[in-house]
């Protein structure tokens, strides 16, 4: 009996992800819950397991492709007289003349993508049910929009987040026509179109709803990181300390001293939610994108600690191996463009949280030191935040701190 496997909802709010490796081959004979396939869904790579023991005859999909939920991905054969079929799927019509089977026993299987499934908490207002998911809630309570209010293009009517962010733009805003529809560029020579990848739609979805949402502002100032360099060099034993590494361990130690920078906003309480726990997210350029893996419990972790721990998560992003844990819970931003050059840059706040520090190249100019004109190592800091709950002086507070201890870096290891 063949029967069609589909590509189940993985994650809120996700209907299209990227095939990254297909994990089996025609032909071959599968246990349930064996991978069929790994994919991308936002940033994190995903396992699809099969529904159902019994062996491959179709492969619909390939590396690279982009899949929709409820889309066939395989084609499976069951094997033995008690296959299993999985919910929802048809069962093959009987020969003629031939007596019906007993219905097989079913074995539960991800949900599939119908509203009922994938809508995991329903709000009733005005004598109508709103579908949208826990995020899309959540940023609703933080912009004070009324879900009812709000025109749903998402499938079967479903509110996603950028129907809230797009409604408050203002009346005539919401719907497909927000975005002014770009003028035909074929009419002007040849193009190329391509579709986005996984990660690259979910990172231009984040930066617009940050982009939409915080008030950014952006504090620059400079760091003499000659004396960091010579105690860097130094350390001969254990792991590479590279200026990400000892950056990330003082921080750590700011977000203690200037904990609003370690917040978030909560606009429909009017609250700042401050968090005890400081973990901080590092961006790491790979050929697929943008990541942002997160280090946890920074703070309660030596610097030797910090570099081991963060060479081995970049290495984890670089091979698309990250989960969702891997991606979530950051309360701060560390982004560092030092190993590409620049002389400074304005880094986008990563919302929910309230602060991003970005890094620039670390450069040899005269300076005067001591009474005396020298060559010194300059490292350019660019620390964009959340106006609504950080002014400037604390801002400027902040960096100037943190290019104190990167100027003396031996202090760090009292907190080591």
């Amino acid at each position: 009996m063949a029967i069609e496997v589909k590509l189940p909802a993985l994650k809120e709010n996700v209907e299209i992800v990227e095939v990254n490796a297909v994990k089996v081959c025609v032909g071959d004979l599968i246990a349930k819950d064996q991978s069929l396939l790994e994919v991308q869904a936002d940033k994190a790579a995903l396992e699809v397991p099969s529904p159902i023991p019994g062996k491959v005859a179709q492969i619909l999909v390939k590396t690279g492709d982009q899949v929709k939920i409820g889309q066939v991905i395989f084609v499976l054969e069951s094997v033995g007289a008690t296959a299993v079929i999985a919910p929802g799927q048809p069962s093959a019509p009987a020969p003629s003349g031939a007596k019906e089977p007993a219905p097989a026993p079913v074995a539960p299987v991800a949900p599939s993508p119908s509203p009922a499934n994938t809508v995991k908490e329903e709000t009733k207002a005005k004598g109508k049910i709103i579908p949208a998911g826990p995020s899309t809630r959540r940023l609703a309570r933080e912009l004070l929009v009324d879900l009812a209010q709000v025109p749903g293009s998402g499938r079967h009517g479903r509110v996603v987040e950028e129907d809230v962010r797009t409604f408050t733009k203002g009346p005539g805003a919401a719907g497909p026509t927000a975005v002014p529809p770009l003028p035909r560029f074929e009419d002007f020579g040849p193009i190329e179109r391509q579709n986005m990848s996984g990660i690259r739609r979910a990172t231009a979805k984040q930066m617009n709803l940050s982009w939409s949402v915080v008030p950014h502002v952006t504090q620059h100032d400079l760091a003499d990181i000659t004396d960091f360099e010579h105690f860097r060099k130094s350390e001969t034993k254990g792991p590479k300390l590279t200026i990400t590494a000892v950056a990330l361990k003082a921080v750590a130690i700011l977000l203690k001293e200037y904990p609003v920078f370690n917040s978030s906003v909560d606009m429909a309480n009017h609250q700042i939610v401050y968090k005890k726990f400081i973990n901080i997210g590092v961006a790491v350029d790979t050929e697929i994108g943008l990541l942002v893996p997160v280090l946890r419990d920074v703070n309660q972790k030596s610097i030797v600690e910090i570099a081991t721990e963060l060479t081995a998560l970049a290495e984890k992003a670089r091979q698309k191996k990250l989960d969702g844990k891997d991606l979530s819970g950051g309360t701060f931003t560390v982004t560092n463009l030092g190993s590409i050059g620049g002389t400074g840059f304005t880094p986008i706040v990563n919302y929910p949280e309230v602060a991003i520090l970005g890094l620039s190249r670390g450069r040899l100019q005269p300076v005067v030191h001591h009474g005396e004109i020298v060559p010194r190592l300059i490292l350019p800091l660019s620390l964009s935040y959340d106006h609504r709950v950080i002014d400037g002086a604390a801002a400027a507070r902040f960096t100037r701190r943190l290019a104190d201890m990167l100027e003396n870096p031996y202090q760090l290891l009292l907190h080591a």
